[in-house]
């Protein structure tokens, strides 16, 4: 009977979602907003009752379809161009991680969570969703674009991070502390579970399949790859990681041995059956009520979360050293969350250290984000241009020169003494620099420590706090300023003309960094006090 009612439940969610896909190629809209329309449709929380009714195993699939589309992708991504992004990908992804965090706690201290709830949050919307953007990228036969492979890398980042972002807060509900031990481990778990699966697969998976190849046998070749890439999965299950994580891992490994191209060809299949089936799933989750009841702080948050990703994974890239429109692409590609949130919030919801609306919430907000993907990426190059047209001209001074300064600085470009002065201005200026941060953290950390023995009311303790704090937030803007254009730019520039060019850019990056001093410390009183 069991069987029979499996059988039908899968029924139902492929014709539901050929029809829905149908719709949507007439349509000229993303197949994958098909699929999550056709999850709403057939879902649990759709009137007048659910279409399906064993959802256990619907997930279960689903979670084949996220392996099966994460080791495609594996086997498009070689390693040979991860090494050309890689640099790159990981100071974005560091920087866009922390950048969302940061807004997501501060939004959720604003609309009244308390510390944990927001915590979460922040880590909720620093997580893009690999499935979601792989699957568009596919459809749109971009992945071998600049910017895709940016994106791509980011995100093998973002899913190395996050491993070490759940280890983390996983520490954090138990022990209701962070400690550097803690960040330290996860962190070198990683680093070991990666390196032990590429060192173990480049000596062995080459030699395994060019024994199968032998055989001519194209159902035998399948089956292993099968083996090897479900294999992968369940040893990062096992030790704690993504099953996405080995999927990508073994496909990269695979793409580069001599028999990828037959194996693309084998697996495609399998990989549009069963991804078909995750995007239903995600599209299951949407409760249409939920939406209703905590419509303000969904819509909040979700037009947090794409313009915080767009702003702080544009300029991730940018800071990097990609121009300004490769840059905007990746912020607008990226621009959603997804299956790591959902096992954040459901960490939260779990150990009980959070309220019980962050998982609807995160949810929610992820759908939403997952519908706006497509459109954003399908309309990049239109908002590009837009953005440039109402851009002010320093600005596009200063992004039309910044990668060229970066590329010199990295290249062959600047000769070695120009380098020693690079060096010399950097080191002239670090100490400086340490200093204010070391005096900020230390105000910081002793202003907390006191914060309940002191009489006066708490906003106004606080606001005295800000007021000594902005001195020091002042001087380590100065002593950066001059760190990053005496000793840096003015090393690399040519011509008397790209001076004046980048000086002219340098007062709006010298404003701008002032305006940033003192949104922060407001930042600070707002949501200390």
């Amino acid at each position: 009977m069991h069987e029979i009612i499996f059988i039908q439940d899968l029924a139902i969610v492929m014709v539901i979602s050929a029809v829905t896909m149908v719709i949507c190629q007439r349509l000229r809209l993303p197949v994958v907003l098909g699929y999550i329309l056709a999850g709403l449709l057939i879902g649990p929380h759709t009137p007048p009752y659910s279409l399906v009714t064993d959802l256990d195993s619907i997930h279960t699939l689903s979670a084949l379809g996220v392996i099966f589309l994460l080791f495609s992708i594996g086997l498009e991504f070689s390693f040979s161009q991860l090494a050309k992004v890689g640099a790159v990908s990981f100071i974005a992804a560091t920087l866009e991680i922390i950048l969302m965090i940061a807004i997501g706690f501060f939004i959720g201290r604003l609309i009244g969570w308390n510390e944990m709830n927001s915590l979460f949050l922040g880590a909720i919307l620093s997580i893009s969703s690999t499935t979601i953007i792989a699957k568009i990228l596919m459809e749109k036969k971009k992945l071998n674009e600049p910017y895709a492979q940016v994106i791509l890398g980011i995100l093998v980042v973002e899913d190395l991070w996050a491993i070490v972002i759940i280890a983390i807060l996983s520490g954090v509900a138990t022990s209701g502390t962070l400690t550097l031990q803690d960040v330290s481990m996860s962190m070198v778990k990683v680093f070991a579970f990666v390196t032990a699966i590429l060192f173990v697969g480049f000596l062995i998976v080459p030699r395994v399949l060019r024994y199968i190849e032998r055989f001519q046998i194209s159902e035998m070749m399948v089956v292993v790859v099968l083996g090897l890439c479900l294999g992968a999965s369940l040893l990062a299950a096992k030790v704690g990681f993504s099953i996405a994580l080995g999927a990508f891992l073994i496909g990269a490994v695979i793409a580069e041995t001599k028999q990828v191209q037959g194996i693309v060809g084998k697996m495609e299949p399998i990989r549009d059956m069963f991804t078909a089936i995750f995007f239903v799933s995600v599209g299951m989750l949407i409760d249409p009520m939920v939406i209703k009841q905590y419509a303000w702080p969904i819509l909040i948050i979700t037009v947090i979360t794409i313009l915080g990703k767009v702003l702080s994974c544009s300029l991730a890239t940018f800071v990097a050293g990609y121009d300004s429109k490769i840059a905007l692409r990746v912020g607008l590609g990226l621009a959603q969350i997804g299956e790591f949130s959902f096992i954040i919030a459901q960490l939260g919801r779990d150990t009980e250290v959070t309220s019980s609306y962050l998982y609807p919430i995160a949810v929610s907000v992820s759908a939403i984000t997952t519908v706006s993907t497509p459109f954003l990426m399908n309309n990049s190059d239109a908002i590009v241009d837009r953005m440039k047209y109402f851009t002010p001209r320093p600005l596009v001074t200063f992004a039309g020169l910044y990668p060229s300064w970066v590329s010199r600085i990295g290249g062959s470009a600047v000769s070695a003494r120009k380098r020693l002065l690079i060096f010399r201005g950097i080191r002239r200026h670090l100490p400086q620099l340490l200093f204010y941060a070391i005096c900020i953290m230390g105000v910081y950390l002793l202003a907390n420590k006191f914060v309940d023995t002191f009489p006066i009311g708490k906003k106004l303790y606080w606001a005295a706090v800000s007021a000594v704090i902005f001195p020091f937030f002042i001087g380590f803007a100065y002593w950066l300023d001059k760190m990053f254009w005496e000793g840096i730019i003015l090393n690399v520039v040519k011509s008397k003309v790209e001076i004046t060019r980048a000086k002219a850019a340098g007062e709006l990056f010298h404003n701008a960094s002032r305006f940033a001093v003192i949104f922060i410390t407001g930042l600070l009183f707002l949501f200390l006090a």
